[in-house]
């Protein structure tokens, strides 16, 4: 029951912050306006106390997570790594959070005898930001000082290296936590250390990254939940409860780094903690056959698949060799797909990544025509009955149409930004026409 109620409480959350955001863009298309956020205070979902306005939990009143319109603003970042050919793209966006929380890691070249090495992560902070930051600034720092990281790769050792610079940052981290008083807060973390002969992915929470490999998920990490049996027994043991699919009915993930009110069994080692530190570590042996790695924080993951953003990139490579692009799309497209969750995704490319398609680019041509006159079918059809169309409508008719050659992964809401620029050619041109019908009409009287 509990399940099905968060369910239907999650879907008139999406829905809500759907007609929201078309209703936005509406309104800032009209004004001219950029898309910085702005209060937190906002409509209400029906069936949602403290959608966009504020909660009161036990007589206290508590700021609600959401803004009352997204920051749609992006940080874009590129580079290439001589050493192997690998070039990279990175974005992140704030979305409907009150607060940005993420932070990430671009490091294509590592120092010194390791400069054919890379260094990839994006680190996710809940409650605060400032965990997240430092774990960014720090973490490779602790990684690289263990001195299992050496030009003479053994597996195990940097598989070791990678899990105790996990644990050396976590410890620092509490030192400087009791010194500077952050009393909550922590981050989830995935990361890339690439090899010329490997891929090191280290995992701890419910960010996630992915390999691309002949034109499939060949890995991608798996997620750190509470109600995992593994998870759950090692809370269990530690005193703790899993209680809402949550730790002790709180915190959503399980491991991370930070979150040390749930690092206080003076019994157990710090990887047997409530919430341990303690990253999983899975070594891929390199392919010429490998095409790309993505990392993402849960903003992305809580909206699409491994399966389908893997399918929507490789078909966006072969469109756009801007990678940068290619990374908002998939920030646009977790947006229109709901995610509320500010959004970060890193794109990293090998050789063998899908290169521009002269076929595919004329099927994307093809496609955007097609979603033009669908448009303007639709736009004329509601006109026809009187109506003024809106945004909302014309996408809502446009959802309930067959379109072919839509991408893979991606489906319609990939291809939102063509469809609102075609809305508002129609809307412009109905405007045109009426106000010359009424220009004619005064000068004939």
């Amino acid at each position: 029951m509990y399940m099905q109620l968060r369910g239907l409480r999650g879907l008139a959350r999406g829905q809500f912050f759907y007609r929201r955001l078309v209703k936005l863009q509406e309104q800032e298309q009209g004004s001219g306006k950029g898309g910085r956020g702005g209060a937190v205070r906002g409509e209400q979902a029906e069936g949602e106390e403290g959608a966009a306005s504020e909660e009161e939990e036990g007589g206290a009143i508590i700021p609600c997570p959401y803004l009352d319109r997204p920051v749609l603003d992006k940080l874009l970042e590129e580079g290439f790594a001589p050493g192997g050919g690998v070039h990279f793209a990175c974005a992140c966006m704030q979305g409907w959070r009150a607060t940005m929380e993420d932070f990430h890691n671009c490091f294509p070249q590592l120092c010194g005898a390791l400069a054919d090495w890379a260094f990839f992560a994006v680190f996710d902070g809940h409650a605060g930001s400032v965990v997240a930051e430092h774990c960014s600034r720090n973490l490779l720092e602790h990684i690289l000082a263990t001195g299992s990281v050496g030009l003479e790769e053994d597996v195990e050792r940097v598989t070791e290296g990678i899990h105790e610079g996990f644990l050396s940052m976590d410890k620092q981290l509490h030192s400087v936590a009791t010194r500077e008083g952050w009393e909550r807060g922590g981050t989830t973390v995935v990361s890339t250390l690439l090899t010329p002969q490997s891929i090191y992915f280290a995992n701890l929470g419910d960010s996630r990254a992915l390999l691309c490999r002949g034109g499939r998920v060949a890995f991608a990490t798996a997620d750190h939940k509470p109600y995992g049996p593994a998870e759950k027994e090692r809370i269990e043991r530690a005193g703790g409860s899993v209680a809402l699919q949550r730790v002790n009915g709180s915190l959503a993930v399980s491991r991370a780094l930070g979150d040390f009110g749930y690092k206080t069994a003076e019994w157990r080692s710090a990887r047997e903690q409530m919430v341990s530190p303690e990253p999983e570590v899975t070594v891929v042996e390199r392919s010429p056959m490998d095409e790309f790695l993505i990392l993402a924080c849960d903003g992305v993951w809580d909206a699409i698949s491994n399966d389908d953003l893997c399918e929507f990139v490789s078909s966006r490579l072969r469109v756009c060799t801007d990678l940068r692009e290619v990374c908002s799309q998939v920030i646009d497209l977790c947006l229109y797909k709901g995610s509320l969750d500010n959004i970060s995704v890193v794109l990293v490319c090998f050789p063998a990544a899908p290169q521009l398609c002269p076929e595919a680019l004329h099927q994307e041509a093809e496609l955007d025509d097609l979603l033009e006159s669908k448009v303007a079918e639709i736009f004329e059809e509601l006109s026809g009955r009187g109506e003024d169309p809106d945004l909302l409508s014309v996408l809502t008719v446009l959802a309930s149409t067959v379109i072919p050659g839509l991408p893979p992964g991606g489906g319609l809401q990939s291809k939102r930004n063509c469809i609102i620029s075609a809305y508002y050619q129609q809307k412009e041109a109905r405007q045109l026409r009426l106000s010359q019908e009424t220009g004619g009409a005064s000068e004939t009287f």
